[in-house]
């Protein structure tokens, strides 16, 4: 009795462990089973999108380089040894920071002395003036000699002009500390900063480059036949590498002369950027919209993946995917115009990356949005 407990206790563990194998081996093979039925049939779910006919703008393709209006490269005015630099690059500066001085501590003490003459010369000429007075009142009651008035005329003269040569000397001492003292033009970044603490700086050495990249603007070269249909105020979508989205511009400027070669024309965009996330030095590459409307044959931008002006797309023709080579157009408001497909003609959306040129597919009914 007791053998066969001891059988019954050892064999349920065993049937379990062996139930669980077999419904694990069952799963696994209906599993496989699946795989091979949508391999060989190839029923891969996609969606679709259909190339329609939209309105597109004129456009007139442009490249170029964003650049801050407000850009100042800051050189030494006068030689001396830097004594203090108070910024960083990418520091942001007020409109007359001081950014860096010369010799500042022997030019400072310069201005007090100058400021102690002129203090004195002032209190002299004072001096001089109340003893002209009383000299002047002592001769009208003949209580001093003509000789004597005029000596102190002429000693009021001369603290006078000393005095104003004190003045001057100010002037010169706090101009020399002005011109040693390095200060931002406009609010701003410091974009780059080649001095340090302890270098010699002379006369027409840069210093730093400041930049208000708030407004940047686009110097484009476009070809003379485009001059027609140029006019300030146009708008403008260019892209910079980094960003998905595009960015506007506006026209405003169209040069009143073509290039010296002869076939190009020189305008100037530019670009609102308050949020600071465009940075000058950054390659654009864009179209300038005109007023007048085209329709094209286009599909939806997230449904192209393109290659400068160049796409691949995948069709959907009786269940099988046939990849085609297209050109594609700038984007506007989330299509692209493009051109090699029919208007009505399907191409893969969801599920274009998992398709390969004669796929099977079948359209599924999640629709991309």
């Amino acid at each position: 009795m007791e053998n066969k407990k001891l059988f019954l206790y050892a064999g349920v563990p065993v049937l379990i462990i062996v139930g669980a194998a077999g419904y694990h081996r069952i799963r696994r093979n209906t599993e496989l089973s699946q795989q091979k039925v949508v391999k060989e049939e190839g029923a891969l779910p996609i969606t679709l999108a259909t190339v329609e006919n939209r309105a597109f703008r004129g456009a007139i393709t442009f490249t170029g380089t964003l650049l801050a209006v407000n850009r100042a490269e800051l050189r030494a005015e006068v030689s001396g040894r830097v004594t203090r630099v108070g910024v960083h690059e990418g520091d942001r500066v007020a409109a007359g920071a001081v950014l860096s001085a010369q010799d500042e501590d022997d030019l400072l003490l310069g201005v007090q002395a100058a400021e102690a003459q002129l203090a004195q010369a002032l209190a002299q000429s004072q001096q001089a003036q109340r003893d002209n007075e009383r000299a002047q009142m002592l001769l009208e009651k003949r209580s001093v000699t003509k000789q004597a008035a005029q000596q102190a005329e002429t000693y009021l003269n001369a603290s006078s002009a000393a005095a104003r040569a004190a003045e001057s000397n100010l002037g010169l001492a706090k101009s020399r500390l002005k011109k040693a003292r390095i200060t931002a033009p406009f609010a701003g970044e410091v974009a780059q900063r080649a001095i340090q603490p302890g270098e010699m700086l002379n006369p027409g050495q840069t210093a730093f480059v400041v930049v208000d990249n708030r407004t940047l603007e686009i110097l484009a070269d476009l070809p003379t036949d485009a001059l027609a249909a140029m006019k300030p105020g146009m708008k403008a979508a260019f892209r910079v590498a980094g960003y998905d989205k595009p960015f506007q511009a506006t026209l405003a400027q169209v040069s009143p002369s073509v290039q010296a070669d002869g076939r190009t024309l020189r305008v100037r965009l530019l670009v609102p950027n308050a949020d600071g996330k465009l940075k000058g030095g950054l390659f654009a590459e864009g179209e300038i919209l005109s007023d007048t409307e085209i329709r094209r044959p286009a599909l939806p931008s997230q449904v192209v993946t393109a290659l400068g002006r160049e796409a691949e797309v995948f069709t959907f023709e009786n269940g099988i995917a046939r990849r085609k080579k297209i050109a594609v157009g700038p984007e506007q408001e989330g299509w692209r115009p493009v051109e090699g497909l029919t208007l009505g003609t399907k191409v893969v959306a969801q599920g274009r990356d998992q398709v390969v040129d004669g796929s099977r597919v079948q359209e599924s009914t999640n629709k991309e949005k």
